[in-house]
């Protein structure tokens, strides 16, 4: 006689979705012939842009080259420094170095994560062309005293809005206002493309040169007549991809319900099992509570490491042979060697030198039972209370 032991599911810390429909659609791609840019993009730009209160779009490979071409597009060069947070993915900054410019890091805010606003004004110099925060976890910057610094200081504004797409401020859709504003549709995103992004632009002008950028510079006339009159590159989206984009479109609202509805859970849960626990002493930091302005890409804490006996990487493992997956984003870019090389020190950014190494992400996907929420904090919360300093 045999037993068969009942093990939970794992839960991965993202899981995208694609129903039926949209299968059923890049198949239609493949069997048109049609798979590269094609109808099917010119298609999904013009839903993005009415998406944006009838701004343009272009659509671009990925998230990165959204933010390289948006920097071109803006005429940011060597010699130019660019003003970011050091909490990011660490193609933020990466962009700015391929462009020949400089990224300047400041510090961020304890609360949002995000660049703190109020200690940009100190790290501008004469050779400052552009300010890029990031909206971590889909949560923007105080909009308002973005746009007043780069009017006082006349700075182009490059938004890294790679986790944002569906975040507000105010009521507007981040994206539908401001100046050059960038999206990623990775795979993990809240509107997915697989790979694939997009940059929101001020006018025509700057989507021609947007479009020059990520075809090698080219500009057709006629139907023989080629000029390349820039330096571009290979960054064009497929057909296949954009197919996948309008279907995601199509069910943007119904995921931002979701893992809405699924943040509120983690607030409620997590604080609960620390009280039933007794582990209210326990520093354990949660995201800023924004149910107006977040899209709720990610629900990430930052650990209480120097109330345990472990670090971050023991805290996960244990997770994970749990059968809960988590994520770090992110660790500070200013501690990566290339940037060491280039004389960056994490010491000049402390709030975000600490939080780079404490930061994790716990799974949030609109996939996700509601069960999964109890059992991910009840688990957290065990670990944390095992190895929790006396």
């Amino acid at each position: 006689m045999s037993t068969t032991e009942n093990v939970l599911p794992f839960i991965p810390f993202t899981r995208p979705h694609f129903n039926q429909e949209t299968i059923d659609a890049v198949a239609e791609v493949l069997r048109s012939g049609w798979v590269t840019s094609g109808p099917k993009l010119a298609e999904f730009e013009a839903s993005l842009s009415e998406y944006f209160g009838g701004r343009p779009v272009r659509c671009f490979a990925n998230g990165t080259a959204t933010m390289k071409i948006a920097l071109q597009v803006a005429g940011i060069g060597p010699g130019d420094e660019v003003i970011t947070t050091p909490i990011s993915w660490v193609a933020t900054s990466n962009v700015i170095l391929g462009v020949g410019a400089t990224p300047v890091f400041v510090d961020i805010d304890p609360l949002t994560r995000n660049i703190d606003l109020n200690k940009v004004a100190a790290a501008i110099t004469p050779k400052t062309r552009a300010i890029m925060p990031v909206y971590l976890a889909g949560l923007p910057v105080d909009m308002d005293e973005l746009y007043a610094l780069a009017k006082q200081y006349k700075l182009r504004v490059i938004e890294d809005a790679a986790q944002a797409f569906g975040s507000q401020w105010q009521g507007q859709k981040i994206g539908s206002f401001g100046d050059l504003v960038s999206f990623s549709f990775q795979a993990n995103k809240n509107l997915s493309t697989v790979e694939g992004g997009c940059l929101v632009l001020n006018n025509a002008d700057e989507a021609k040169l947007a479009e020059k950028f990520r075809l090698q510079g080219l500009t057709r006339q006629g139907m023989d007549g080629m000029d390349v009159d820039v330096l571009g590159g290979k960054d064009n989206l497929t057909d296949v991809n954009a197919v996948i984009g309008l279907h995601q479109l199509k069910q943007l609202p119904a995921f931002q319900t979701r893992r809405t509805a699924l943040a509120r859970q983690y607030f409620d849960v997590i604080r609960s099992e620390l009280k039933s626990a007794e582990l209210g002493g326990l520093k354990l930091e949660l995201p800023v509570e924004n149910f107006t302005d977040s899209n709720w890409h990610m629900f990430q804490i930052v650990l209480p490491l120097e109330q345990l006996h472990v670090d971050r990487a023991q805290v996960m493992t244990e997770l994970k042979d749990l059968g809960i997956g988590t994520g770090v984003h992110y660790p500070i870019i200013t501690g990566f060697t290339l940037y060491q090389k280039l004389g960056y020190n994490t010491e000049s950014t402390p709030i975000a030198q600490r939080i780079g190494r404490s930061i994790l992400t716990l799974p949030l996907f609109p996939g996700m039972a509601d069960e999964d929420i109890g059992r991910i904090a009840s688990t957290l919360v065990g670990i944390l209370k095992k190895h929790r300093k006396n």
